[in-house]
């Protein structure tokens, strides 16, 4: 979640840093991605399902589901549904847990991690507890899967599982997510030097996108990382929020944590 990738930027990234000698070099106009030139730029996860990422840690399934991506985020559109707490909606509606199922997301945590279980279990149970401490939400860890946590494993929501991968520290899903695409994967390097995030930062943020709420850094203009359209605010913008990337303008300085905002709009989603 570091690093940010998007249509605009990926236009823009030739032009910097062209300067040389006494005087700058005039820098051209951007110039607008075609399609084929953004799908060749997107990193297409290596292993089985291979999925697509897009804006560091939002994976989509299919190319269809990146080509629909892609052409929302040629709109140019901020998302129309202003006020800092941003949730997933489409098709005219929130992408959320319904009723019940938001007080059982069961998940598993891979024994593979080997050296690293005991704290992937630990950041995973304080991750969560900060967002079950805002909304009507509960996030079970079912142990007795963990020596079989697959994406192919039914007996729970979501897996937990690591990942060699310098593209992102972690990755998530939204809840309309098929069970196979349901996983929350942790690169090797979440258990380096990441200062001044920590790996229960990472999984706060990444545990937002579980409950569907997206990047705050696109609710407005002025960040430099619009994504799309595709969110209703529920509560005013945010610039230190859990779910907006300090890189975007971002005012949080520290470690990954749940603003008071963030706090009011768990609850307003999930009351």
């Amino acid at each position: 979640m570091i690093k940010f990738r998007s249509v605009a930027l990926l236009a823009g990234a030739a032009l910097l840093g062209t300067a040389c000698g006494p005087e700058a070099a005039p820098q051209e106009p951007e110039k607008q991605l075609s399609w084929e030139e953004f799908r060749a730029s997107v990193y297409q996860e290596p292993w089985e399902d291979g999925v697509f990422i897009v804006d560091n840690d939002i994976p989509l399934a299919t190319e269809a589901e990146l080509r629909e991506y892609f052409e929302q985020s040629l709109k140019g559109e901020v998302g129309s549904h202003a006020g800092g707490l941003a949730v997933y909606y489409s098709g005219g509606q929130d992408i959320k847990w319904q009723g019940s199922a938001a007080l059982n997301i069961t998940y598993c945590v891979s024994t593979t991690f080997g050296s690293n279980y005991s704290k992937v279990v630990s950041a995973m149970a304080s991750a969560a507890g900060a967002w079950e401490a805002a909304g009507k939400v509960d996030f079970i860890h079912v142990s007795s899967q963990d020596s079989n946590c697959t994406s192919r494993n039914g007996n729970v929501v979501f897996d937990v599982n690591p990942v060699n991968t310098s593209q992102y520290l972690a990755r998530a899903f939204f809840p309309n997510s098929s069970r196979r695409s349901r996983n929350v994967l942790i690169a090797g390097s979440s258990f380096g030097n990441i200062s001044p995030w920590t790996l229960t930062g990472v999984l706060r943020h990444e545990l937002g996108h579980t409950l569907g709420f997206r990047h705050e850094h696109t609710r407005v203009s002025s960040t430099g990382c619009y994504e799309d359209a595709q969110w209703r605010g529920l509560t005013p913008y945010d610039s230190g929020s859990v779910m907006h990337y300090p890189q975007c303008n971002g005012s949080n300085n520290g470690d990954l944590s749940l603003t008071n905002s963030d706090k009011s709009g768990a609850a307003a989603l999930y009351p």
